[in-house]
């Protein structure tokens, strides 16, 4: 058997590795809210570090032909096959479906393909599911596969950020409720979004976002970025730039004289005169969106991380990868007063990050870390702690709560 069974029409030759069905036994798929091939975030590198331990199905978000409209950077995807393996212990399924596949009139419609899409994938992938992970609150696929052990990852508050992901806030709050209390298993990522889950009568197990130390250990060798002349110290932001920054606490540390470092995508529609009249000061640069493996240069030029988040409803239910992003860079970080801010403080023995949520007290912080020297034992200590929270041992907890779960299961009967 060299490939799986089911390709679209007009498919390539090329195909993915030959496989053997026998590898791909208690597999665990993964139902991811971003694409496999987008800018890196919570689902591809859990899915990557659960490779490790187990053979993997990275689902995509399901899409119609339409959505590279929308969003060029998935035009490859819903053309080539729908299910690949992309190498030892890992393949990527993509759901193709009609247009509008979240509009309420048509979410049962999405569903009900989807569900199809993952029993094909799985039996040609050999059948045997340990578990579903789903982080769609929006698709109740649970069950689809015959998995052991059906688990919702409750990422962030979803319908606190409804309108920021184009929802309908009551929609998606219906239906993310039927979807994990028919779940044997909730991971909620954010202390907060734990605690909503308990009051709503169940019992989730808080494993928060990690990140990938190993990506960032060797920043301070990576070659400096071409087109950057900012003097030192550099204050700087890595993340997308749209209606969950605070934009007032930029424009403080660029206002204090303060070289800025901007490296991200930002949406169009987001403040475009606000931000203009920022990135035109000779003291800030904005580059723009770069590939994950860029990142450790433009980690290099920043002396301190930013993390400038307001307090919205959804910022209080996110866990911000770049918090420990930054830390495991060695750098140390300004961040706002959120409760997954808290909760990173409450696990150190050393205060590595700085809290301040006004814009001139922001500023203050930015340029008091800036100015501290790279010391080898800071750096050593905020490396540690990354370390401690990397998305290897964050696997090793999801992988754990699935197969205590499941033995719990079978010790019941059910």
């Amino acid at each position: 058997m060299n490939r799986p069974s089911f390709y679209p029409r007009g498919a390539g030759q090329g195909g993915p590795p030959p496989f053997n069905p026998r590898e791909w036994v208690d597999l665990i798929v993964l139902c991811a809210t971003t694409q496999y091939d987008a800018m890196p975030m919570g689902d591809w590198h859990l899915a990557r570090e659960l490779a490790r331990l187990a053979p993997v199905l990275f689902v995509d978000p399901p899409m119609s032909r339409l959505t590279p409209l929308r969003r060029p950077e998935s035009a490859s995807a819903v053309v080539g096959p729908r299910l690949t393996v992309l190498g030892p212990n890992l393949a990527r399924l993509v759901p193709v479906v009609q247009p509008g596949p979240s509009r309420p009139g048509l979410v049962h419609l999405s569903t009900e393909l989807t569900r199809r899409y993952l029993r094909r994938a799985t039996t040609a992938l050999g059948g045997q599911v340990s578990a579903v992970i789903s982080g769609w609150p929006l698709y109740p696929v649970h069950g689809a596969c015959r998995e052991r052990v059906s688990v919702y990852w409750a990422k962030d508050d979803f319908v606190g950020g409804a309108a920021l992901l184009g929802e309908n806030a009551r929609l998606l709050d219906g239906r993310e409720r039927r979807v994990a209390a028919a779940a044997d298993l909730v991971v909620a990522a954010n202390p907060l979004v734990a605690q909503t889950w308990q009051r709503r009568g169940l019992d989730p197990v808080l494993i928060p976002f990690g990140t990938d130390t190993a990506a960032y250990e060797r920043v301070d060798e990576a070659p400096w970025p071409a087109e950057l002349d900012l003097p030192a110290p550099v204050a700087g932001f890595v993340g997308r730039i749209n209606s969950r920054t605070d934009l007032a606490l930029l424009e403080a540390i660029a206002a204090d004289g303060q070289s800025l470092l901007l490296v991200g995508p930002k949406d169009a529609g987001f403040e475009p005169e606000r931000f203009a009249a920022l990135t035109a000061r000779p003291n800030v640069c904005w580059v723009g969106p770069k590939p994950f493996e860029a990142l450790p240069s433009y980690l290099k030029v920043i002396d301190v991380g930013l993390v400038p988040y307001l307090d919205s409803a959804f910022n209080r239910g996110s866990f911000p990868l770049k918090t420990l992003e930054y830390l495991a860079a060695g750098r140390p970080v300004v961040a706002t007063d959120l409760p997954a801010t808290q909760w990173l403080l409450a696990e150190m023995r050393d205060r590595l990050i700085c809290v301040a949520d006004e814009p001139a007290d922001f500023a203050a912080e930015a340029r008091r870390l800036g100015a501290l020297p790279r010391t080898a034992a800071a750096m050593a200590s905020r490396r540690e702690f990354a370390s401690r929270h990397s998305w290897a041992n964050r696997a090793k907890q999801v992988h754990s709560s699935i197969i205590s779960r499941s033995t719990g299961l079978t010790a019941s009967g059910m």
